[in-house]
């Protein structure tokens, strides 16, 4: 069974060794599968072939029980990566982001995440549209999600970074991370990433997680926040198909943060 290589020209320096390293990192915790690196250059990365089998709902559960250890193995801070330099984005077309090392969630989130994509992508939101950004940047600013439901403080948590349900394989060694952003950051980063275009068994990932590490019951009321970045992501990498939905987006992130008390 032949490898699978990917390759481009013109990539960032360190693009591929930074996918390379976030993969090790990640496969370190030794709580859930994550495709082994066989080599990596600055044009090429060499990765095991997976062997693909139809999810089930059992082995969904189980992702979700392992996708729980994976954050609690945790990071060495938010917005730490495990090489020189961070990207994020599709092969054809990524864009560098901050790999600033911070204390706090809102610093790490809000300054270093949120602000300069929202910068970035003025234009395509359009003047009301990126007020009603800035103003749910400004409330995450304040901390109203360094917790989960306004509960405490979440410490930097080991995460996949772009965990949307493509990069969620299911294998027959179980579902399998591929093609990460990997850093130190709030686990409802991932869980939301997986419902951006809808994960396969998302109820039972989320019911296997909850089984794991138990959370609040309107945990979820939080997901627009954690999904904001990836929405503008998409604004910046595919226009303005996705600016309804991250104004709208934004909107809930205010009304939730009302309801907090921010």
């Amino acid at each position: 069974m032949s490898d699978v290589v990917k390759t481009r020209t013109g990539l960032p320096p360190g693009f591929f060794a930074a996918e390379a390293a976030g993969l090790r990192w990640l496969a370190e915790a030794g709580t859930m599968p994550v495709v082994e690196v066989l080599a990596e250059s600055r044009a090429e990365l060499r990765l095991t072939r997976l062997e693909q089998v139809t999810p089930t709902a059992d082995a969904a559960r189980q992702a979700g029980r392992d996708l729980a250890r994976l954050h609690d193995a945790g990071a060495p801070g938010f917005g730490w990566t495990p090489a020189d330099g961070a990207w994020f984005g599709p092969l054809e077309n990524p864009f560098e982001v901050s790999s600033t090392v911070r204390e706090d969630f809102s610093a790490y989130w809000a300054g270093d995440r949120l602000l300069p994509l929202a910068d970035a992508v003025t234009s395509t939101l359009g003047a009301a549209g990126h007020d009603i950004v800035d103003q749910a940047i400004d409330v995450i600013a304040d901390g109203a999600f360094d917790g989960v439901s306004g509960q405490g403080r979440e410490e930097p948590a080991r995460v996949h970074g772009d965990l949307w349900s493509g990069n969620l394989l299911w294998t027959t060694d179980g579902a399998t991370l591929i093609d990460p952003a990997a850093h130190g950051g709030h686990r409802l980063e991932d869980l939301a990433m997986l419902s951006l275009f809808g994960a396969p068994y998302l109820d039972e990932i989320l019911e296997g997680y909850e089984a794991e590490h138990p959370m609040p019951g309107d945990w979820r009321q939080d997901l627009p926040a954690h999904l904001f970045f990836g929405l503008l992501a998409h604004v910046r990498l595919f226009g303005e198909a996705y600016a309804d939905r991250t104004v709208a987006t934004a909107e809930a992130i205010i009304d939730r943060a009302d309801g907090l008390g921010f």
